[in-house]
C-alpha cells in the first residue's frame, strides 16, 4: 500500500511539473494555443490522479488494509 501511495504522489507531482513546463515553454504569439491545451490537459491529469488516490485510500481504510492512528476522537 505504501508503494501505491508513493507512486500516486509521484504521478501528481509529475503532472504538476509537466503543466509548469508547458506553461513556460509556449510562445505568446502561438495562434493554435497548444500551450494552453497541453497545460490544461496536464492539470486535468493531476486532478484525476488526486481523486483516484483519495478513493484508493478510502477503499483501503474500509477494507482494513490501513488503520487510523494518532489523534484520539472527541471529548
Amino acid at each position: 500500500m505504501n508503494i501505491l501511495i508513493a507512486l500516486a504522489f509521484l504521478a501528481i507531482i509529475g503532472s504538476l511539473v509537466a503543466a509548469l513546463f508547458f506553461m513556460l515553454k509556449g510562445r505568446p504569439d502561438d495562434p493554435t494555443n497548444t500551450k494552453g491545451r497541453s497545460m490544461s490537459r496536464a492539470l486535468a491529469w493531476r486532478v484525476g490522479f488526486s481523486v483516484v488516490l483519495f478513493i484508493c485510500v478510502l477503499a483501503a481504510w474500509k477494507l482494513g488494509y490501513i488503520q487510523p492512528t494518532g489523534i484520539p476522537q472527541g471529548k
